[in-house]
């Protein structure tokens, strides 16, 4: 049995680097909290940061490797007891493919990665793998990280101080580009006070601590529109930062949101009914697409709806 343990939640990107039938792995040290542990390169999403950018800069300091973005594996989540520090910890990993511009493979030392390697699917097999990397790779056998015997409640939201002293914030949300048979589109329209306040948006929201994004997603579908549906693919993420939000909390937030983009079918859909009543969701409706321009869009659903092909 693991302790009672801190929560903490962070957001992280890493990428899957190939060549011919081997992948790059990093290797934890002595500084970090699972030594000798392997995983794939990459790291800590910094606040306001770009997840790609993120991939970019882990990766040519984990590696000595200049890499360029080639498109989004997948987002998953995990936790991870770690009784030694007192934490378990929810992380949100973004998985991306690139490609290798230069560089040399070089090792580190006094830092949380010390070594770089290349190995085959069989040598990886025989390492100790974070699990995310052993999910990625299909190595689910080998993954080593202790799990905690529950998942603690911790608040949706909440903002800490930042080292100007203003407030800040860093959440990661799950969004549905949600069609019926009929290809309408479900959106739902913002409650005032909140930012965006009487936009239209997409269904969905932030996810819970222990929770996988496309669950979460689910979850909010049903609470804020009472519909239904399954997950057809992923469609991508988008990061975005106000440097000084405005919300219900009635003071400026330093606010990260970091969403992925989901593409929901609704085989059978119906009128949309809140059950979440009195939140950020003021109304839900179906929508169809030649409707779409006469609406007050959020940025992000616009950029949503052009990736989809419905904009």
């Amino acid at each position: 049995m693991t302790p009672a343990l801190q929560p903490l939640r962070r957001i992280a990107a890493y990428c899957v680097i190939a060549d011919s039938d081997e992948f790059l792995l990093v290797r934890a040290s002595a500084k970090a909290g699972t030594p000798g542990v392997w995983s794939l390169p990459g790291g800590a999403v910094d606040h306001g940061e770009q997840p790609v950018d993120t991939v970019v800069r882990e990766t040519a300091a984990e590696t000595g490797l200049s890499v360029a973005v080639a498109r989004l594996r997948d987002v998953l989540a995990d936790m991870r007891a770690l009784p030694d520090r007192g934490l378990t910890i929810h992380t949100d990993r973004l998985i991306y493919e690139v490609t290798v511009r230069g560089g040399a493979l070089r090792d580190r030392v006094g830092q949380p990665t010390d070594l770089a390697r290349w190995v085959t699917r069989e040598e990886a097999e025989q390492l100790p793998l974070r699990r995310f990397t052993a999910d990625a790779l299909g190595l689910r056998e080998a993954a080593v990280d202790l799990r905690p015997d529950g998942v603690p409640e911790v608040p949706s939201f909440y903002a800490v101080p930042g080292p100007d002293g203003l407030h800040r914030a860093q959440r990661f949300a799950a969004y549905a580009v949600c069609t019926d048979r009929r290809n309408r589109v479900l959106l739902t329209r913002i409650s005032d006070g909140y930012p965006g306040g009487g936009s239209w948006h997409l269904p969905g929201g932030g996810t819970d601590f222990g929770e996988q994004p496309g669950v979460a997603l689910i979850r909010e579908l049903v609470e804020e529109t009472g519909q239904e549906g399954h997950i057809v693919e992923l469609l991508g993420v988008a990061s975005h930062r106000d440097a000084a939000q405005l919300g219900p909390e009635g003071y400026p937030i330093d606010w990260h949101g970091v969403r992925a983009f989901y593409r929901v079918q609704v085989p059978r859909s119906s009128r949309p009914v809140i059950h979440d009543v009195g939140g950020s969701t003021a109304e839900a409706r179906w929508f169809d697409p030649e409707d779409l321009d006469e609406l007050q869009l959020t940025e992000v659903t616009e950029e949503a709806l052009r990736g989809a092909g419905l904009r």
